[in-house]
């Protein structure tokens, strides 16, 4: 289903933002949205689409509403960090798939990655590629990082098609 509402998004000419907050949020997003806040497997106090940070009130419900503008704020501030790294023209649907990693693995992560460093070059195919080598966390490779990868993997090379 969400690969679906991604296509239709990337048909329709819609931004970068919009495209990742598509893959990331909703119920069947790749963050999986939870309304109350939680701890993460690395103890961070977590709401909605995976956002983290000091304003997140324990104990609180989050509302659908709520949740897509966190998900927009922090999609914002990952595009504020990694489009100034970005020096290549590239479709809105790979970007989306840059900023789905970057809001995963980190914008520091993308930072020093050969990843931007084959984008930079031109290489965009091996960019792309290089996402599905982010499936270790902890030094174990996980399932759900697999499977995260392959769908940013697939969103990466709809624009090289």
């Amino acid at each position: 289903m969400m690969q679906i509402k991604v296509k239709r998004l990337i048909a329709g000419g819609a931004g970068a933002i919009a495209i990742a907050a598509a893959m990331l949020g909703g119920h069947d997003g790749l963050e999986g949205r939870r309304y109350e806040p939680y701890r993460d497997v690395a103890g961070v106090l977590t709401v909605c689409d995976g956002h983290t940070g000091k304003d997140i009130v324990p104990g609180r419900r989050y509302n659908d509403a709520e949740c897509d503008a966190l998900l927009n704020k922090d999609l914002a501030l990952v595009a504020a960090r990694i489009d100034p790294l970005i020096k290549v023209s590239i479709p809105e649907s790979e970007r989306a798939a840059f900023y789905s990693f970057a809001y995963n693995a980190g914008t520091g992560a993308f930072a020093k990655s050969t990843l931007l460093k084959k984008l930079n070059a031109g290489d965009r195919t091996g960019a792309c590629n290089e996402l599905k080598r982010w499936t270790y966390a902890g030094g174990k490779q996980w399932k759900g990082l697999v499977t995260r990868r392959e769908i940013e993997h697939e969103v990466c090379t709809w624009g090289q098609k």
